[in-house]
């Protein structure tokens, strides 16, 4: 035999809850108290008071402002920024080309090619640029003439001009980096890719070509972008071999007006704008590249200042109801 249990429920401690029929109370809304973040506030007004001192100390320096804003189109000023561009456009492209070739020489079975390349790569990573590019714009002290039979023949000042120079300086040495970042995007490629290739009958030249390295270009992009971009700063060091790029011709302006640190002003200018503008560039190829491997795109700089001013313009102005 079962007890039977009263289902009636039990009275609370402040007296019996009286419910009327079709009637629902809605529930309070909760008052969200946020947390204060004293440390935050601290932080913020410290480095404001430092960013301020660092404009005040400047805008009393024995700085002539109106130079900086009168030099900044010159036409010489503008021609060595265009030169800057050029000789990092060409020294990346041929880094880049180069820098394959080494990578898939590295990672050929071939152990005189693998050895050679992974010479190639010790020699020029572990050289300082700077070095490297007084080592090819002093090479006539140790070749006068340079004598390719039956092709061609010269004195080596005539050929290692300043461009060349520069050109050979900068390529040679992105050409060492760039294998390397070649060479980690071809092995991120699943080895299921070439063997499925090899069924299918392509020789490994066609399968590196059509499979592999399409492929791997998701994971070489990004840091292609970041070596351009330190190849715009790097190329102020053929100032060294006299190439008359922006850091050089803003210096000559400097000697000759002694505005010295107005022209350095300048220069600093120039290199900041070539770098944001090669940034966004640069942003928008790996978003491109990044379709086959991420479900949703993230958003571009434009697309979240208008997801934040939405959501700030929605925000409510009450509590946070249940």
């Amino acid at each position: 035999m079962t007890d039977k249990f009263d289902k009636t429920p039990a009275a609370s401690p402040a007296g019996p809850v009286s419910v009327s029929k079709g009637s629902t109370t809605a529930p309070e809304n909760i008052k969200a108290i946020p947390v204060r973040h004293v440390g935050r506030w601290i932080s913020g007004v410290v480095v404001l008071g430092l960013l301020a001192a660092l404009v005040y100390a400047f805008s009393q320096g024995n700085i002539q402002w109106h130079a900086v804003g009168d030099k900044l189109f010159d036409s010489t000023v503008l021609a060595g920024a265009g030169r800057t561009v050029l000789i990092s456009v060409l020294a990346m492209v041929l880094g880049v080309v180069l820098g394959v070739i080494l990578a898939v020489m590295r990672l050929s079975k071939n152990p005189v090619t693998s050895w050679v390349a992974w010479l190639y790569i010790w020699f020029f990573r572990g050289t300082p640029v700077y070095v490297q590019l007084l080592l090819w714009f002093n090479l006539a002290l140790i070749f006068p003439i340079l004598n390719i039979p039956f092709i061609y023949k010269d004195e080596m000042t005539d050929v290692m001009t300043p461009f060349m120079c520069a050109l050979l300086g900068l390529a040679l040495n992105e050409a060492a980096y760039m294998a390397e970042i070649c060479r980690a995007g071809i092995q991120s490629v699943d080895e299921g890719q070439t063997e499925a290739s090899h069924a299918l009958g392509m020789t490994q030249a066609k399968t590196m070509r059509r499979v592999v390295l399409p492929q791997a270009l998701r994971v070489i992009i990004p840091p292609t972008g970041n070596e351009f971009i330190n190849m715009l700063k790097t190329s102020s060091l053929v100032y060294a071999v006299t190439y008359n790029e922006l850091l050089r011709s803003t210096s000559q302006i400097g000697s000759t007006s002694y505005a010295v640190m107005e022209m350095l002003f300048v220069a600093s200018i120039w290199y900041i704008v070539m770098t944001s503008v090669f940034s966004v560039g640069q942003y928008y190829l790996e978003r491109r590249y990044a379709r086959g491997s991420l479900r949703s795109l993230p958003l571009t700089p434009w697309q979240r200042v208008k997801v934040n001013l939405a959501s700030f313009s929605n925000r409510p102005s009450g509590g946070v109801s249940a």
